[in-house]
């Protein structure tokens, strides 16, 4: 089998949501994972911890609530993971709330990238350095905060796999291409109650090729 055209590495304290039977076990990221398009694995932060508790958080400088992930087992960990890889086919993420919103612009570039290793964060945030010195970027997914990085790292995966060639089957299929128009199927004529009736718009039967191309282009 050829080597995974992206491997993506998840640096949490949470590896147990990227094990067996987890998301990117299913679907299309299942089969492209088993064709050797990608690879996903999950690297357990606390293997880089202190003490025999494997401690990888502190309080913070100054005060205040919750605990952040420190700089050392991150760095360890970063160091780790990347080991053998050339800089120019890496790129190291952190999502964080200050970082540039993902977009489908930006999975399309990240999918450039042989290897995409994600930084997860949780509790109270992860120590400045990380950012400063360790993350190629940061990556915020919008708007709002989750509790912690993972559920991002999965959504960034997804979108950056589809633009994988061979991931969705078909190269027509990517939003970018054909647009995201509304779409019908069958039956044509739906009634949930005997006075409704809900009709697909009688373009796309029709038959026209040329009006349902400008029906679909239309409403994208």
């Amino acid at each position: 089998m050829n080597s995974p055209k992206i491997n993506f590495h998840i640096i949490t304290i949470f590896p147990e949501l990227f094990g067996a039977g987890s998301y990117s076990d299913h679907s299309l990221l299942k089969r492209a994972k088993e064709a050797g398009k990608i690879s996903v694995q999950a690297h357990d932060l606390r293997l880089w911890g202190e003490g025999i508790h494997r401690k990888v958080d502190g309080i913070p400088y100054g005060g205040g609530p919750g605990m952040v992930l420190g700089i050392e087992p991150i760095y360890k960990a970063v160091k780790a993971v990347t080991k053998g890889t050339a800089k120019k086919d890496t790129r190291i993420i952190l999502f964080s709330t200050r970082g540039k919103q993902f977009s489908g612009a930006e999975a399309e570039r990240l999918a450039q990238y042989k290897n995409i290793v994600f930084i997860c964060g949780r509790y109270e945030g992860v120590d400045e350095r990380v950012a400063e010195h360790i993350a190629d970027e940061e990556i915020s997914m919008g708007d709002f905060v989750l509790m912690g990085g993972e559920l991002p790292a999965m959504t960034v995966i997804e979108a950056v796999s589809r633009f994988v060639p061979e991931v969705l089957g078909k190269i027509e299929s990517l939003e970018s291409i054909k647009g995201s128009y509304k779409a019908y199927t069958r039956p044509e004529i739906f009634k949930p109650t005997k006075t409704k009736e809900w009709k697909v718009p009688e373009v796309l039967v029709s038959g026209h090729h040329k009006e349902i191309e400008k029906w679909r282009t239309e409403n994208a």
